[in-house]
């Protein structure tokens, strides 16, 4: 077994860089070191010594041409060099273990888009990505209904194992450290303070919480880590890119989820473990396993209704000093924990390539 990841980047980012970073971190811990196969790297991370990286150039090419010519690069570099199995954190026809963070058309119908040409060529790369492998992670369940609803691929072959998180980083902190981190990012003591973190506000749900916390009588602020903002407000505050991303959720009161698509939201789960509950869209991935307190659900909808109620809750135990999580890990609902789903990941990697 020659074990080998491909995933767009080796690098600090969202969603699925994140997921990459933290499996080659979980291999490393178990004395595992991969090949990763990505079109950039980040030769200052530790993780960049624990790999052996493979390197694919696509910046000749027009940006919304890459993702073939990097599948199609994949697939040589695996006959090349006798990868078995690889774990495909892109969409790629080389996929041993296909890793589902996403399908292409459950974001296009929760947008309310229509498919382009290039929407269509992205579909039948994910299409390959699906069905050529071995084994489906889906990371929720909501991202296996949609494999099967999409793809018509049989229930058997997709295994449904939350995403995991770094539990050293992401870990509540005393009270005292906690004021100093608030004070540092200026946040107030008589406000309940609430985080949205996003690169993508549409459908984040920048709209709606802004038209929520614009018009609010609440003692309530909107923070935003990530894209800076358009939207202005005596409510609403930008933090900007945060690179200690950890200290913001354990600075802020709530963090908000109020995304029209997401598969599973890391933020959910990351936010907790730092002690801090988040008002969770039950549409969101994540609301799968948020439990209460820790996850406090409500219902997208146009009249913001489902969000108002949420937050007036939220402002509730936020006056009565109840709100901060006392077993951040009881509110989750699966074992979080990085070795974990690297066990599940390398058994699985033990069936479909028992040499």
């Amino acid at each position: 077994m020659r074990l080998a990841i491909s995933n767009h980047a080796l690098r600090h980012g969202g969603g699925i860089e994140r997921y990459a970073l933290t499996l080659v971190q979980g291999l490393h811990a178990q004395g595992v070191k991969p090949v990763l196969i990505a079109k950039a790297f980040d030769p200052a991370l530790p993780e960049y010594g624990w790999i052996e990286p493979v390197p694919v150039n696509v910046r000749w090419l027009p940006g919304k041409l890459r993702d073939f010519w990097f599948d199609h690069r994949i697939r040589a570099i695996k006959r090349e060099r006798g990868l078995d199995p690889l774990i495909a954190c892109n969409q790629t026809g080389a996929a041993d273990i296909a890793i589902c963070g996403s399908t292409h058309p459950g974001f296009l119908e929760s947008m309310g888009r229509q498919p382009g040409w290039i929407d269509r060529r992205k579909t039948a790369l994910e299409a390959a990505h699906l069905t050529n492998a071995k084994v489906i992670v889906a990371h929720s369940q909501r991202m296996a209904d949609e494999v099967r609803r999409f793809y018509a691929i049989d229930a058997g072959k997709i295994r449904v194992h939350y995403p995991p998180v770094d539990g050293t980083r992401f870990a509540p902190v005393d009270t005292a450290e906690r004021t100093r981190l608030r004070a540092a990012l200026g946040l107030p003591e008589d406000r309940a303070v609430f985080l949205l973190a996003s690169t993508g506000h549409l459908r984040k749900g920048l709209p709606l919480l802004a038209g929520f916390f614009r018009s609010t009588t609440l003692p309530a602020l909107l923070v935003v880590a990530g894209r800076p903002i358009d939207e202005s407000g005596a409510n609403i505050r930008s933090l900007g890119y945060r690179s200690d991303i950890e200290n913001v959720y354990r600075a802020v009161d709530f963090t908000v989820m109020a995304s029209r698509f997401e598969p599973f939201g890391l933020v959910g789960i990351e936010s907790v473990l730092c002690g801090t509950p988040v008002l969770v869209a039950r549409n969101v991935g994540c609301a799968e396993v948020l439990r209460e307190p820790a996850g406090l659900p409500f219902d997208l909808d146009d009249d913001a209704a489902g969000l108002a109620g949420a937050v007036g809750r939220a402002v509730e135990s936020w006056r009565a000093g109840t709100h901060r999580l006392a077993d951040p890990h009881a509110g989750i609902g699966y074992d979080s924990s990085v070795r974990a789903h690297v066990d599940a990941l390398l058994a699985i990697a033990r069936e479909v390539s028992p040499a």
